[in-house]
């Protein structure tokens, strides 16, 4: 369908595709905006005149942004300010503000308008605004070159030093209405755009809709992430223009089947709405819907974050929703020609597009919050021991910056907000095991340690290595891994921080290597290792609490990471196995007041506990693996964790050099399942504009844990009104993840591994 009858070859053209319309076919509409009436109130415009349109140079300079080509035939008159929307506005707002202004203008100043050629006299229109009076030609703007600058209003009078309307009116408000007037020369023009950019050729070379990109440039905080969101497909166009046809709808498919386009063109026809499906087309870059008969934005507008220009010149539109406030890479918000509350209109006009988008932000409203997560029973059987565990990577405060997270309102963004959330998140999911990532130094000493422990939680943490070369003050804000757990329940008999770079750069077949040290040295991320006995029952459990490496075009590093992290855990898990049995698990003691002799005594819980189980190797310890591995299932690293093995010569290793990794392939001993596999119930962990997937996992050990229930996902509906995470309800750009287990017993480690069927129960 692209490569039609109404494809055509101009050089220097872009990719795109148009839908067929005799261009010979105008609508009225589309006439009436071509220009102002024949009676129009504008007087001549002499060339010496000032303009915001055109420089104080010759007619015969060359002009591309000129509204009319140079053999135009003088037969229509223009109206450089917009319609009746913008001329309401402009009287109702600046009449009072400016009056005196105008004043002196119309009787201060010399009047320039007497020395125009006489062949343009014969059809010229006068305009008269806020009582001063101003002269245009459309011969004479057909060949000017546009020239803006802060002392020069779009009516054409020169701006003096002390002027109030000069400063009143921004740069960027006279470039939206030098924008406005192109919109209103293009009316009644089909497939302008195309035209006008001579894009009628395939592109160059093919157009990824959702690249994957390495670390953009100035990003100096590790919470980029590869904008795929899914499968790469591969276009020869982006843009559709479908400008001047008339269309009074459009089909919801074109949102469905497009979601590649990048610029999409919708002006000029007789649309009354838009369809909210429209923020499906989460590409866009340049959305241009001007001279329509649209009432309203739709809600959903507020999904296309990456929009950089949004025309919406010349409607009917009112208000704007405070989704647009998500819109925080647009650049050009055009709303010129519509009957735009004031207030909103005063902003832009003063302040520029940015300056709105951000008070629509600011003051976006908390919104209905989204049904609980659902909770999913996996295996309903009785258990004699049973435990939970919940990880989460909360984003700690030095991430969460309005360069990598300006959809969000400051205030939601501010640590002290997202903080109460996300403790009263742990505190009502009330795990036996808690591991969180991104935990800063002062956010565990000051907040989390003494909160928590309200709630019967002890913790274990660890910062990056980095913290160690810095002063105090500043390692207080590096981040690493938390690992809490119940008191009452566990005991912690050991733990152990295990520092990939280190152990990287130690290992005799791999200190050699220029890889190592130039991709996986300067990657300071660690992993938390915890070993534990249950009070009660004396079984042993090992939890290991990591963050990997972020960035996708090191997912050679990731892999390594990983590979040095369960081999340390295997080793560990074999030292432990040999650990000698608890003699003093006592949790707290008591007095009892009801001694024969009446005489309070002290008694311990030291009769009903069980003794320490024990175990032949650390295979058959029951083991837990959770965080953030910022890894989606087909790599590496998920193949490394699920299968226990990969090839040294595996595709995410590329041509890199790692030692008896790349020599003999990586491997680890464990049976490792993750908590979610089989159940289909969990389609994102981390939400953003550019980036949603699983990333974050708990993986268990099948051979001593039986999965019995996991947290459901997120209610889909309420995704799709909001472009991604923190926001009011969601206070971490990850989702958390709950999982509960029974422990096997010392006769059923033998047994087959479970296998997973559907959800047995579903429940709120």
């Amino acid at each position: 369908m692209a490569d039609g009858p109404y494809r055509y070859q101009q050089p220097g053209a872009g990719p795109y595709f148009y839908h067929s319309h005799p261009s010979n076919q105008h609508h009225q509409r589309h006439l009436a905006q071509s220009g102002s009436p024949t009676n129009s109130s504008r007087t001549p415009y002499a060339n010496e005149t000032p303009s915001p349109s055109r420089s104080p140079v010759s007619q015969a300079s060359h002009n591309p942004y000129g509204m009319f080509g140079q053999t135009h035939q003088q037969n229509q008159h223009l109206m450089m300010n917009g319609g009746s929307g913008h001329q309401r506005y402009m009287q109702a707002t600046m009449a009072n503000k400016f009056q005196q202004h105008n004043s002196q203008q119309q009787h201060g100043q010399p009047q320039q308008h007497h020395h125009q050629p006489q062949q343009q006299q014969n059809h010229v229109g006068t305009h008269q605004t806020l009582g001063h009076q101003h002269t245009f030609s459309s011969g004479t703007m057909s060949n000017v070159t546009p020239h803006f600058t802060p002392s020069h209003l779009h009516s054409g009078t020169p701006g003096n030093n002390q002027s109030t309307l000069s400063e009143a009116v921004s740069e960027h408000w006279q470039q939206q209405l030098h924008l406005a007037n192109e919109a209103r020369a293009a009316a009644s023009t089909p497939h302008h755009h195309c035209r006008k950019e001579g894009v009628s050729r395939v592109s160059k070379g093919p157009v990824e809709s959702s690249p994957e990109h390495s670390p953009r440039p100035g990003d100096e905080e590790e919470r980029n992430r590869a904008t795929t969101t899914g499968e790469i497909r591969r276009q020869d166009w982006d843009a559709m223009d479908l400008s001047g046809q008339g269309l009074r709808a459009l089909s919801p498919s074109l949102f469905c089947h497009y979601m590649f386009l990048g610029k999409l063109f919708i002006d000029n026809n007789r649309l009354t709405s838009l369809h909210p499906s429209l923020g499906q087309l989460r590409s866009l870059t340049h959305l241009d819907a001007s001279n329509n008969q649209l009432m309203e934005v739709p809600e959903e507008i507020g999904m296309l974050v990456n929009l950089t220009s949004l025309l919406l010149f010349h409607n009917k539109i009112t208000s704007l929703p405070n989704e647009i406030g998500y819109l925080f890479k647009l650049e050009m918000l055009g709303i010129e020609g519509n009957p735009l509350d004031e207030d909103l209109m005063e902003e832009i006009i003063r302040r520029g597009s940015r300056a709105l988008v951000t008070q629509l932000r600011e003051n976006t409203p908390a919104g209905p919050p989204p049904n609980e997560r659902d909770w999913h029973v996996l295996d309903d059987a009785e258990a004699a021991e049973t435990l939970s565990v919940l990880t989460y990577n909360i984003l700690c405060e030095r991430y969460a910056t309005p360069k990598l997270y300006g959809y969000t309102p400051s205030d939601i963004l501010a640590w002290d907000y997202r903080k109460n959330l996300i403790l009263n998140e742990i505190r009502e999911h009330n795990a036996d095991i808690v591991c969180l990532q991104e935990v800063d130094q002062e956010g565990y000493h000051e907040y989390f340690r003494r909160e928590l422990a309200y709630q019967d939680y002890r913790g274990v943490f660890s910062p990056k290595t980095r913290a160690k070369t810095m002063a105090d003050r500043e390692a207080k804000f590096v981040d690493g891994c938390a690992t809490f757990f119940k008191s009452s329940k566990y005991i912690c008999l050991d733990k152990h921080v295990i520092d990939f770079a280190n152990m990287a750069i130690n290992r005799p077949d791999m200190k050699g290597e220029h890889d190592t040290f130039n991709r996986v040295m300067p990657r300071d991320q660690i992993a938390v290792v915890t070993f534990f006995e249950n009070r009660a029952t004396g079984s042993r459990l090992i939890v290991v609490n990591v963050h990997i490496h972020w960035d996708p075009a090191y997912k050679d590093v990731k892999l390594v990471q990983v590979a040095i992290l369960m081999e340390q855990v295997s080793k560990l898990a074999d030292r432990w196995a040999k650990h000698p049995a608890c003699t003093e698990k006592t949790a707290f003691q008591y007095a009892d007041m009801d001694g024969d002799d009446g005489v309070s005594t002290t008694r311990g819980l030291q009769e009903v506990l069980a003794p320490s189980q024990e175990y032949s190797n650390g295979t058959q310890i029951p083991l837990l693996v959770c965080g953030d591995f910022n890894s989606s299932a087909g790599s590496g690293v998920y193949d490394l964790m699920a299968q226990g093995s990969v090839s040294g010569k595996h595709e995410d290793l590329g041509n890199y050099s790692y030692g008896n990794f790349t020599r003999d392939g990586m491997a680890h001993p464990f049976t490792l399942r993750s908590a979610y596999s089989g159940t289909d119930e969990l389609s994102i962990t981390n939400y953003t504009p550019d980036f949603s997937d699983v990333i974050d996992y708990i993986w268990y050990s099948s051979n001593g844990l039986q999965i019995r229930g996991v947290l459901g996902n997120v209610d889909m509906d309420y995704l799709s009104k909001v472009p991604g995470f923190p926001n009011h309800h969601f206070p971490s750009d990850h989702l958390p993840l709950r999982a509960e287990f029974s422990v096997k017993s010392r006769k059923e480690i033998k047994a087959v591994e479970a296998k997973f069927g559907p959800p047995k129960e579903r429940r709120s």
